[in-house]
């Protein structure tokens, strides 16, 4: 019941990690950062910009088993500055619309990257097929 879920547009990991991992009908999304195929960042040190790259990619990732942000059960954020979090809320209310995931939001000390400041990881409920 177990899948990996690789795109080859993202590139190779840098670590030993998939973009997602399906199991039954649920779908756990590995930490995302606003990067390149080649592992360059992204509007460096830009939370907004960042955030928005990294809900687009989420959109390809969730696309790829039939989710939308609807299906958004748990989203967890990690920004290297806690003020950012006013500055990307009106990303998240943009993406998100009604939708309310379960959230956690924390400051931590430095991401993968020196010029990454947001990560966003998630899990989503993976709708039944008519």
């Amino acid at each position: 019941m177990r899948e990996e879920i690789r795109l080859p547009q993202f590139g190779p990991p840098i670590s030993h990690y998939t973009e997602a991992v399906r199991f039954g009908d649920l779908l756990f999304v590995s930490g995302l950062v606003a990067w390149d195929a080649e592992h360059r960042a992204i509007a460096p040190g830009d939370a907004v910009a960042q955030t928005r790259r990294i809900f687009a990619d989420l959109r390809t990732i969730l696309a790829e088993v039939g989710c939308g942000f609807e299906d958004v059960l748990k989203v967890n954020i990690y920004l290297t500055d806690i003020d950012d979090r006013a500055r990307i809320d009106p990303v998240r209310q943009e993406i998100f619309r009604d939708t309310r995931p379960a959230s956690t939001l924390v400051e931590v000390a430095a991401l993968v990257h020196p010029d990454l400041c947001v990560e966003i990881e998630c899990v989503a409920g993976i709708p039944a097929k008519p």
